[in-house]
């Protein structure tokens, strides 16, 4: 059996982790097109702080480039970049099908390309393999073969990481199977599962984040019921929850690299067969409008208070898309500062985990140093940092004006803060 040669290609959030793992205990290639990334983890920096310096250190066998010529001794590839959606929610594959055309610059015989990426189901084999067979002039299943290994990366989660989440794997023969599961086991402890297929594995994926899509979608279904029935949903959840099998979600904006894009990507292939989702696309549809909710109840509580809405100032605390991480990515919080905007409120946004210039580059938000006490008309609460716990009610009241309104979207205050909740 042919020794495999590892190259990671995209050393983001899912890549690097994956990389430093494997880099561990065998030689590793980790690409990327960014120049500035590979600088970065070539000084033992890692901006995303999924990996710790000493985690950079202890792969001692892992290398970093941006040169093409350093994968041609490499016959295994596993590709983890991203795989967004465009602004119509449509599945953007660029990154994907750029990767693909990457690895078959440099695919000989008898190599193994292995993605990581989240697809619809058949992705690999109709849109992958064709490039990677028209860039290398090679034959699928004949000269080359590939594998499929879905990402179960959580951003900001050091308890839940690559080793110790089971790991699905599939291949496109039997042997390549074997050797794929045989690859991962290497580093994932907690075991893997051997899926039955590609397809299969693909379909896997991509339902993990569709039900918790569906299921939060639930909730913030009942959070605006419950709303208008003047009933804390918090509460009723926290009554709810009493019960063994009562599943403890919680209503919110929905965003990430994962729960708010996956779906689209089902939905896409079930259009592309004749099939119109109805449920996922509901709860998809929900859970996109959640920010104008919000903004929404905002403004309303503020109107009660006679406090004017053009022009006042609102503080939005929290722009990643989840807690006690950086990542910004497809962050619903944005959905809040573009509505604020519409109703022409002069928005501040702090959040002490982002990186200002990215923000800026991304979303064209460049999020203040701190905000100043006695200033803010309304505070939003969108993302339940530990910094923003540790502050306290009152700290964070403090930032407003006597006569203001606090919505705390994520009830990480006590009810007698008197903040709105969803």
């Amino acid at each position: 059996m042919t020794k495999i040669n590892l190259a990671i290609i995209g050393l983001g959030y899912v890549g690097l982790p994956l990389a430093v793992e494997f880099g561990k205990k065998r030689p590793v290639a980790g690409f990327d097109i960014n120049a500035k990334r590979i600088a970065e983890l070539r000084a033992g920096h890692d901006h995303t702080l999924e990996t710790e310096p000493d985690e950079l250190k202890a792969a001692r066998h892992l290398s970093f480039t941006t040169n093409l010529d350093d994968l041609r001794a490499c016959n295994c590839f596993i590709v983890t970049v991203p795989t967004p959606v465009d602004d119509h929610k449509r599945p953007d594959l660029r990154p994907l099908i750029g990767a693909s055309e990457t690895v078959g610059k440099v695919l000989k015989a008898g190599d193994i390309v292995i993605y990581e990426s989240t697809v619809y189901p058949g992705c690999t084999e109709e849109d992958c393999v064709p490039v990677l067979e028209r860039v290398s002039g090679l034959k699928y299943k004949q000269d080359f073969f590939c594998g499929y290994s879905p990402e179960r990366i959580n951003p900001g989660d050091k308890e839940h990481r690559v080793t110790n989440i089971r790991k699905v794997t599939s291949g496109s023969t039997p042997e390549i199977a074997d050797r794929v599961d045989a690859l991962y086991n290497e580093i994932v402890t907690a075991g893997t599962h051997k899926a039955g297929s590609i397809r299969v594995a693909e379909a896997a994926k991509v339902i993990e984040n569709t039900q918790r899509d569906l299921n939060i979608a639930l909730i913030n279904e009942l959070a605006v019921i419950f709303n208008k029935l003047g009933i804390d949903t918090e509460a009723v959840l926290q009554a709810a929850g009493s019960k063994w099998n009562f599943l403890p979600f919680r209503p919110g904006l929905v965003g990430g690299h994962c729960i708010g894009v996956d779906p689209y990507y089902l939905t896409h292939k079930a259009e592309a067969i004749g099939y119109h989702p109805q449920i996922i696309l509901a709860g998809r549809r929900l859970n996109d409008g959640m920010g104008a909710y919000v903004v929404g109840q905002l403004v309303k509580a503020m109107t009660k208070k006679r406090i004017q809405v053009g022009g006042a100032r609102i503080l939005v605390m929290g722009l990643t898309f989840k807690e006690n991480c950086p990542d910004l990515r497809n962050t619903r919080v944005v959905d809040i500062v573009a509505e604020l905007k519409e109703y022409h409120c002069q928005v501040d946004v702090y959040d002490p985990w982002v990186a200002p210039e990215e923000a800026q580059r991304e979303y064209g938000i460049t999020p203040i140093a701190q905000p100043s006490p006695g200033t803010y008309d309304g505070i939003i609460l969108a993302v339940a940092h530990q910094k923003f716990r540790d502050m306290g009610a009152a700290a964070i009241a403090g930032l407003a004006k006597v006569s203001h309104v606090l919505y705390d979207i994520k009830s990480i205050l006590p009810v007698e803060a008197g903040a709105i909740r969803l």
